[in-house]
């Protein structure tokens, strides 16, 4: 009875850690578009949010990584793993959605994480990262059909701007591809609690680096009588650090394919607090989107329930 009772705990464990690391880590990542947008509308451009922002997420984390004594690892190799995440699934990343935000809505940004499903699937396939489950496959597929029926709605608006889709249609390839990366190069013996910190730092000098050579300004707009700014960068921090200290947790208990699924639960928040709380208007065809996003969101997380109980009965 006792055997019975542990392997169901066991058990519950396997799904339900990251089943709520992935529904807590979407809900910040779709919190995240929206606090950008506001941000970007208050006088912070586009790169000093993100780089005061992944500073004061980097000071966060580093702080609990300290407290739990989980120091990130100072070698060549987890050098390596912070700077190619930093710059893939960071830096670079948020850059173009943050930048991108102002011309084509915080909406649709939202929306369009939900993209490196099909992305990251395919990279993992063809890795044999992941083994092919007809569930997942199906999952993936739905949540992309989804987004891609959104992106195409909003290619047809009359007053949509083609370079700026495009421009925040980059960032999910990117998202995918550090998605990939992240799998393959986990340090050995690496806590996600140790690794996170590593990789905020790391982008938080690429894109001072960036900017230092480039002309784009990190400055903060300081008015005693306005704080805003420091309000949404401080607010952004602590999004920011809760939302990679999930991913990295998740990535080390879901796999790069339901990892990639943060997209998607961003997409059913931040699209509903776009639309009510920022008076966007809702993107032509959202309930059909949500809906098969939604539905695919389900059907990878069935499907990851299944291959562990496969593996747990092995």
């Amino acid at each position: 009875m006792n055997d019975s009772l542990k392997q169901t705990s066991i058990h519950k464990t396997t799904w339900l850690v990251p089943f709520v690391c992935l529904l807590a880590g979407g809900a910040l990542t779709g919190i995240s578009t929206n606090v950008a947008k506001y941000a970007i509308d208050v006088g912070l451009t586009p790169l000093g949010f993100l780089f005061w922002s992944i500073t004061g997420a980097a000071v966060i984390l580093l702080m609990v990584a300290l407290i739990r004594k989980e120091l990130p690892p100072l070698n060549a190799r987890s050098l390596e793993y912070y700077f190619v995440a930093a710059l893939v699934s960071v830096a670079a990343a948020n850059l173009l959605l943050f930048s991108a935000i102002p011309h084509v809505g915080a909406g649709f940004v939202a929306l369009i994480l939900s993209l490196p499903p099909l992305l990251t699937y395919l990279g993992a396939l063809i890795l044999r990262i992941e083994k092919f489950y007809i569930v997942r496959a199906l999952g993936v597929i739905a949540a992309l059909i989804g987004a891609g029926a959104l992106a195409i709605h909003k290619f047809s608006a009359p007053d949509s701007s083609v370079f700026w889709i495009l421009i925040a249609l980059c960032g999910p390839v990117l998202l995918a591809i550090g998605n990939i990366y992240r799998t393959l190069r986990w340090p050995d013996n690496a806590s996600s609690g140790a690794l996170a910190p590593g990789m905020l730092i790391a982008a938080a000098l690429l894109l001072g680096l960036f900017s230092m050579m480039s002309d784009f300004s990190i400055a903060v707009p300081l008015d005693l009588e306005n704080w805003l700014p420091l309000s949404m960068i401080a607010i952004q921090a602590c999004v920011f650090a809760g939302q990679f200290l999930l991913l990295f947790l998740l990535q080390k208990t879901g796999g790069p394919v339901l990892l990639s699924l943060l997209g998607a639960v961003g997409a059913i928040v931040g699209v509903p607090v776009a639309i009510f709380l920022q008076g966007e208007s809702p993107p032509e065809g959202l309930f059909l989107g949500a809906t098969l996003i939604a539905i695919g969101v389900a059907l990878v997380t069935w499907g990851g329930v299944k291959i562990a109980r496969v593996k747990e009965e092995v």
